[in-house]
């Protein structure tokens, strides 16, 4: 195979390979912040005034 067309397969695959990595970074946060709406609620409001021991 041609070097150059070696290249572009190369790039294409590393391309590849950080939409896939973008888009599991993009899951976690979605996950994430759907977590913290279930986290902050007016029952949960008494935690903030809590001191640290």
């Amino acid at each position: 195979m041609p070097e150059n067309i070696a290249q572009e397969v190369l790039d294409f695959a590393l391309f590849l390979r950080q939409r896939e990595e973008k888009s599991e970074w993009q899951n976690l946060m979605l996950a994430q912040a759907s977590a913290f709406i279930d986290w902050d609620n007016d029952e949960d409001e008494i935690w903030n005034n809590v001191s640290e021991i």
